[in-house]
């Protein structure tokens, strides 16, 4: 192996350490719902080339509204998935999409886009 082929094999293993840092170690934001004076837990949510937050935490028994922003036209983040409650909503472009659900069980419900690209999780506490 000459220099230039070692410099290509440190860059490459260095680039795929970045994404798999990236993807599954890096600090994800996480959000507590707000619960209103109804009692509500309600949380807003942008969607742009991911979730944000992409963690959010509620507890269980209360009702919960996720208000869902999409601030892109990107046809990825055109729909959204929530298999655990049976949501599955349309997310018009620069427009809010509210989701309700009553969390009756703890642990953690992922959702993600129509694709399975852009990913979030719910934590019922």
């Amino acid at each position: 192996m000459d220099s230039s082929e070692i410099i290509v094999t440190i860059a490459g293993l260095a680039l795929a350490a970045f994404v798999v840092w990236y993807f599954f170690f890096s600090a994800r934001q996480t959000a507590s719902a707000v619960s209103s004076s109804g009692g509500v837990q309600e949380v807003d949510i942008t969607v742009k080339g991911g979730y944000s937050p992409d963690v959010i935490e509620v507890e269980r028994g209360k009702p919960v509204q996720l208000h869902f922003y999409r601030d892109e036209e990107n046809s990825c983040s055109e729909e959204l998935l929530m298999p655990d409650f049976s949501v599955r909503r349309d997310l018009p472009a620069f427009q809010t999409t509210l989701v309700e659900l009553l969390p009756q069980e703890a642990g953690r419900f992922d959702f993600t886009c129509g694709m399975g690209m852009l990913r979030g999780t719910l934590v019922v506490k």
